[in-house]
């Protein structure tokens, strides 16, 4: 029993080791403190972007580690990944605009900075995901084939 587990931490230090697991991890941590700085404001009407944020880097975190990506094949992961980091992008940089414009102390002007630095770490995961989308794709032969 003891060398499952220590297979799944040695698993899970393995991944973390790497680049994706690196950003995945940092997301994580970003949507924490936004959340911590959000609860700190008093007014926690925009926490609801970093959780469902944090519970969905979180799901694809565990099935990256566990390499389930790779079982579950019905399902294209790149893209959700690709769609995961494009859709965090643009939600945290406008609600960190929005945060911003409308400053109404200094925990909730502090979430508006993170969650802009946060909008730009997911659009950096989503520009790394970019090129493994492309490599994936495979084209159709243009040539015709022998025998017509």
């Amino acid at each position: 029993m003891e060398s499952s587990s220590k297979g799944c931490m040695e698993q899970c230090l393995s991944f973390v080791r790497t680049q994706k697991g690196v950003i995945l991890l940092v997301e994580i941590v970003a949507c924490m403190l936004i959340l911590i700085c959000y609860g700190a404001s008093g007014t926690p009407g925009y926490t609801s972007l970093a959780v469902i944020m944090m519970i969905y880097t979180i799901v694809l975190f565990i099935i990256f580690i566990l390499d389930l990506h790779k079982q579950v094949t019905f399902i294209h992961w790149g893209w959700t990944d690709f769609l995961r980091a494009l859709i965090g992008c643009v939600a945290f940089l406008i609600t960190s605009l929005i945060v911003l414009i409308h400053h109404y102390n200094g925990a909730f002007i502090a979430a508006g900075v993170f969650g802009m630095l946060t909008g730009v770490l997911f659009g950096y995961d989503a520009y790394t995901i970019l090129p493994s989308l492309r490599r994936a794709h495979t084209s159709a032969p243009t040539e015709p084939t022998e025998g017509i």
